[in-house]
C-alpha cells in the first residue's frame, strides 16, 4: 500500500506528530529487525574513540536546543 501524505503542506508540528504516531505503532506490532552490519563498525568505532579520549560529547539540553534552531 502507497500512502501519499501532503508534506509540502503540514507545519513540522504535524510532520512530527505523524512520525510519533508511526513509532508508537512500529513498536507496538513490527517484528524484530536485525541491524545492518555496517552499524556494528560503528559502533565499534565510537567505543574505540570513547576508549582512546578523542570521542565528542554534547550536553543534551544544548544539543535539543541546536536542533530546535533548525527546524524552527
Amino acid at each position: 500500500m502507497e500512502v501519499a501524505l501532503p508534506l509540502d503542506q503540514m507545519t513540522v508540528a504535524e510532520k512530527l506528530q505523524t512520525m510519533e504516531r508511526l513509532w508508537d505503532d512500529l513498536c507496538r506490532a513490527a517484528p524484530p529487525v536485525s541491524s545492518p552490519a555496517w552499524h556494528q563498525h560503528v559502533l565499534s568505532d565510537r567505543a574505540t574513540r570513547v576508549t582512546n579520549g578523542t570521542a565528542g560529547f554534547a550536553d543534551w539540553e544544548d544539543a535539543k536546543r541546536r536542533i530546535r534552531a533548525k527546524t524552527s
